[in-house]
């Protein structure tokens, strides 16, 4: 049977609502859900600089910047974290089966983060470097920390959130005046950094998916990093990337679509009409959904920061009722 999940991010500030949302509708595969709403401390940056280890940072009004000593929203970032996963374990008591982290990727994480001299960690070689294996090393003792918390887990998937990847491989993120554009990122080095923190993660007994819902992400660099489970907005891939996809599943990989969506659309699509949807993709690529089973994950399209509570809640249940259908 398929499986449904999330993204990771829920609209609203409400922690302990949103783990009773994903346990009690996303029952295959929960998350550790993300509020973004809560203020920059819980933004993907800021929970992902909780993660890093051996490396300092604080915001400044610009964003973001690496510095000697963790500033006070550093530090606040680690303490919500740590207060996030205590409510997701007492909530949890007695779960078993899987369960999904996020955490955000080397790669976006350098194109959002600024020397302590200002720009982005992107634009220094040995920067972006250093701070991919502290990444990389963080998510080593995050994820000992959620195998403590969750003992009845036995399928710990940790899904790294890589949303800048395309703009980075192609140069178009933009310099800190914004007049200008960074310089692309070889893809050997851009497979590197990411192999690094996915190989953390395998290492630490997780299962490393990768998500990005833009457009021209390339997924078969990401594939061939060493990512075993490959998940995406199904409208973003192209001709190449469905190829991609095919492939993974049938190596066994996971291949998770984002069908239902994150937003409040202007007339809600059916289950039926979304499962149809995904029907068609399989046959398209001649993929059986029974042989496919549970290595096809349904999900929103993206985050459901920006959806309504309702509508986060309905795309949720939707998404369960996709699976069950498929």
């Amino acid at each position: 049977m398929s499986t449904a999940t999330g993204v990771g991010s829920l609209t609203g500030t409400d922690y302990g609502e949103a783990v009773r949302l994903v346990l009690g509708e996303l029952p295959d595969l929960p998350h550790v859900p993300e509020l973004p709403g809560r203020g920059v401390t819980a933004g993907m940056t800021g929970r992902g600089l909780a993660v890093v280890e051996g490396l300092a940072a604080d915001l400044q009004p610009a964003g973001w910047r690496l510095t000697d000593a963790s500033g006070v929203d550093h530090r606040r970032a680690r303490s919500q974290l740590a207060q996030d996963l205590d409510t997701v374990e007492e909530l949890a008591q007695g779960y078993t089966g899987a369960f999904k982290a996020q955490v955000v990727g080397p790669w976006t994480l350098a194109a959002t983060v600024e020397k302590p001299r200002g720009d982005k960690v992107l634009s220094d070689h040995g920067a972006r470097r250093e701070l991919a294996q502290a990444l990389a090393e963080g998510v080593r003792t995050h994820l000992a920390d959620l195998r403590r918390r969750l003992s009845g887990v036995d399928r710990l998937v940790v899904q790294v959130d890589e949303p800048a990847l395309a703009a980075v491989v192609a140069g178009q993120v933009p310099t800190a005046s914004g007049y200008g554009r960074h310089r692309s990122v070889d893809l050997p080095e851009a497979s590197a950094h990411l192999e690094w923190v996915l190989g953390a993660i395998t290492e630490a007994g997780g299962e490393p998916w990768v998500h990005s819902c833009a457009p021209q992400t390339p997924w078969s660099l990401v594939a061939g990093a060493g990512a075993s489970g490959l998940s995406a907005d199904l409208d973003m891939l192209g001709p190449a990337d469905l190829d991609t996809f095919a492939e993974a599943l049938e190596a066994g990989r996971t291949a998770a679509l984002g069908v239902v969506p994150s937003t409040d659309p202007a007339a809600a699509p059916s289950d039926a009409r979304i499962t149809e949807r995904v029907q068609r993709w399989l046959d398209m690529l001649g993929l059986d959904p029974e042989v496919v089973g549970e290595r096809l994950a349904v999900t929103p399209t993206c985050g459901l920061a920006g959806a309504t509570p309702a509508w986060a809640a309905r795309a949720v249940r939707l998404s369960a009722t996709v699976a069950r259908n498929l």
